[in-house]
Order: C-alpha cells, then sequence, then structure tokens
C-alpha cells in the first residue's frame, strides 16, 4: 500500500513538471515569436519607407514637370499667339485632364500626406511590436524566477532573456528621407 502512495505522489510530481516545462517552453516561444515580430517591423522600416519615399519624389518631380511645362506653354501662347503652341498646350491640357481624371487620387500633397501616414503606422507598429516583446520577456523571466518554475528552469536550462534595448546606432537613428 506504501508504494501505492509512493509511486501515485511520484506520477502527481512528474506531471506537475511537466505542465511547468511546457508553461516555461510556451512563454519562451512566445517572446521569440515577440522578437520577430520586431525583426518584421525593422525590415518593413527598411524597405517600404525609402521605396515609398521614392514614388512621392518622383510622383511629385512628374506633377512639378507638367505644371511647368504648361505653365511655360501657356507664357508662350500669350506672347506670341502661335497656333502651334496653343495646340501643344491644349494637348498637354487634355493630358493632364485625362490622367486627373482617371487617377484622380493622385496629387502630390495627398501622395505626401500618404507617407506621413505610412510613417506614423509604421514607427507605431514597430513601437507596439517592442513593448509587445518586453511585456512577453518579462513574463518569462519572472516565470522561470519563481519557485516552483525556478527549479524547473534551474534543471532544463532555461535561461533570462534580455529586454529590448537599441544597441546599435541604425536603430537609433530615423531613416533620412531626402526630398
Amino acid at each position: 500500500m506504501l508504494w501505492w502512495i509512493f509511486g501515485f505522489v511520484i506520477f502527481v510530481l512528474v506531471i506537475i513538471c511537466i505542465i511547468m516545462y511546457n508553461k516555461l517552453i510556451g512563454l519562451k516561444r512566445k517572446w521569440e515569436q515577440s522578437k520577430s515580430g520586431i525583426e518584421v517591423y525593422c525590415q518593413q522600416r527598411f524597405d517600404l519607407i525609402p521605396n515609398l519615399v521614392e514614388t512621392v519624389k518622383n510622383y511629385a518631380k512628374y506633377e512639378n514637370n507638367i505644371m511647368e511645362n504648361i505653365t511655360q506653354l501657356r507664357t508662350q501662347y500669350n506672347n506670341t499667339k502661335d497656333l502651334g503652341l496653343g495646340e501643344e498646350l491644349n494637348n498637354k491640357m487634355n493630358h493632364l485632364i485625362a490622367v486627373a481624371e482617371s487617377y484622380p487620387e493622385l496629387k502630390a500633397s495627398d501622395q505626401f500626406l500618404n507617407l506621413q501616414k505610412s510613417l506614423i503606422k509604421t514607427e507605431n507598429q514597430l513601437q507596439a511590436a517592442r513593448r509587445i516583446y518586453n511585456i512577453d520577456v518579462t513574463n518569462y523571466n519572472t516565470k522561470i524566477s519563481v519557485v516552483p518554475y525556478n527549479l524547473i528552469a534551474k534543471i532544463f536550462n532555461f535561461k533570462p532573456a534580455k529586454l529590448f534595448e537599441i544597441q546599435d546606432e541604425n536603430g537609433m537613428k530615423n531613416i533620412d528621407i531626402d526630398m
């Protein structure tokens, strides 16, 4: 009878150890996933933002060229009343109207506003991902530090994770947006 009680206690302890081990593994995977989220947003930040900036710059240059060209043609036409210039001006205006009708959302000021919104959104997502990571790491570190989880952590060599800190100067600098 004593062996049955001793065997039952050992069985219960093994089950408890397995449950605690699985809990620690789950917390570890959660902070690893959070770290991956930061890496994804950092990659997005460094890939997406320069491409958006380049697109806005090119469109602003295109829009500026069209406006300068039309203004120049209009001035020349007003000064000379040359029908050839008038026809060219009319063609340019028709092209501009066609583009504006086909793509009414294409305006440089709107593009700049969209760029600004994308920058803010990306930075907010990155900040949120960092915050989630630090919460997950804190939960994991707390769990491996408290009794009885610290015993399981020591047996299975669970090490504390580091909170997110920006260590390199690239993480502290804003992306250079040369407009």
